[in-house]
């Protein structure tokens, strides 16, 4: 048995879609990436989403093509995921329109590297409510290989935004 079981599927309720990228756009408004962490469970091989957490306060560095996350705010996150009894599924943050939706060098230098992390960018700093799962860039944290965009068949097959259940969202830091 190994401490990070191999992830096939996700499965991303629709309100936590649509609750990331409200969060996402609050910063877009002002020409900034947003971001949303999502905690949630696994069962077998597949991940589901039950929680967005929206990160606050001085910790939280937003600027058009850069994102920080203090190392107390991230504890502060992972206080939560024991609390809860959940993990650290995968995030979502936003990009401009002048940086698409390939990970920046950043993204795969500081972002959370554990095995089956969903890490996914929506382009246009997430200004468009509407868009979908297949114009954002999907990507995987595999242990061997670093962080491996998907194709969209691969999408298609492993990623999927589900009707029901409602998420709750939870605000770490301070505003």
């Amino acid at each position: 048995m190994t401490f990070f079981p191999k992830i096939e599927r996700w499965l991303i309720p629709e309100s936590a879609w649509i609750e990331s990228f409200r969060e996402m756009s609050l910063d877009g408004h002002f020409g900034n990436e947003g971001i949303a962490l999502w905690l949630g469970g696994r069962q077998g091989t597949q991940a589901d989403v039950t929680h967005v957490v929206t990160l606050r306060g001085p910790e939280i560095i937003k600027e058009p093509d850069l994102l920080v996350i203090g190392a107390s705010l991230l504890n502060d996150v992972t206080d939560l995921v024991i609390e809860l009894g959940v993990r650290l599924i995968g995030q979502i943050h936003s990009h401009g329109t002048k940086y698409g939706i390939n990970l920046s060098y950043s993204d795969r230098q500081n972002g959370i590297k554990t095995p089956g992390y969903l890490s996914i960018v929506a382009p246009d700093y997430a200004l468009r409510a509407s868009t979908q799962l297949m114009k954002c860039g999907i990507h995987i944290f595999e242990k061997e290989r670093g962080f491996q965009r998907l194709r969209l068949d691969e999408v298609r097959d492993r990623v999927q935004i589900v009707v029901g259940p409602m998420v709750q969202t939870i605000v770490v830091g301070e505003d």
